[in-house]
């Protein structure tokens, strides 16, 4: 096993209780040859992954081998991840559903993209959504409260909406996480990971496959590995871990 991994190894076994692990996966419908290759990584060890899926993006033919995929394992969540994957900001961070679009623009992409997603993979569509970038706002919010969406996913950075009836279940580490505009390094990652491992959040990861080179995919394995022998690990899919946190909540 990779010394990288040692910070969150060393976590795992100083945890006095499981820690819940999730992972989304980001732009589905860009470079699927990375997508599938990904998502074999992730069925061979049995762990379930979550896709963000862009609705003008996923092809016929991605949509079939997805859906497919999911009715074989089980393993495949899927979800909307904004619209077209564009910008609309002329100033400032990239966003498709920031502050120059008002709720009605919002909502119409939003929906336009679910009806199109729906199509695709029908009840296999999850009621969350993850916008591009991870930024949104309030108006993105209510848009998803009107078309009965009621989850929203974005980083650990942002500023949660506090919508009644919204749930947010942000991800915990980003593998291509920057410092100064320079990726971090393995090191780095391994760092954060067995930082975040010892919250009380669930440690979601955030993977954007179309960037993975070969590297990656051996790094993510060398992860997989870890999280699916350890003993004080739960990798569940989103749905499960908020399904887990209500129960602890009625409990």
């Amino acid at each position: 096993m990779s010394a990288w991994l040692d910070p969150l190894r060393a976590a795992l076994n100083a945890a006095r209780e499981p820690v819940t692990v999730f992972f989304r996966d980001d732009d589905a419908g860009w470079r699927d040859d990375r997508l599938l290759r990904l998502l074999d990584l992730f069925a061979a060890r049995g762990v379930p992954i979550d896709l963000a899926a862009i609705p003008l993006d996923v092809t016929p033919r991605l949509g079939a081998e997805l859906y497919a995929r999911r009715a074989a394992t089980g393993l495949v969540g899927i979800h909307q991840h904004g619209y077209a994957h564009v910008s609309h900001e002329r100033e400032g961070r990239r966003c498709e559903f920031g502050p120059s679009r008002g709720l009605a623009a919002q909502l119409a992409d939003i929906r336009a993209g679910r009806e199109r997603l729906d199509a695709l993979f029908g009840p296999a569509l999850a009621p969350m959504f993850t916008p591009p970038w991870n930024r949104c706002t309030a108006q993105t919010g209510a848009a998803l409260l009107e078309l009965g969406v009621g989850v929203l996913s974005r980083d650990r950075t942002a500023a949660p909406l506090g919508l009644a009836g919204l749930r947010e279940l942000p991800v915990q580490v980003d593998w291509f996480a920057k410092r100064k505009g320079e990726r971090l390094g393995r090191d780095a990652v391994g760092a954060q990971l067995g930082a975040r491992a010892t919250e009380p959040a669930p440690l979601g990861v955030m993977l954007h496959h179309a960037e993975m080179e070969d590297e990656d995919m051996a790094a993510v394995a060398e992860l997989l590995d870890l999280l699916s022998a350890h003993g004080r690990v739960r990798c569940r899919s989103m749905a499960d871990v908020l399904a887990d946190i209500d129960t602890e909540v009625a409990a």
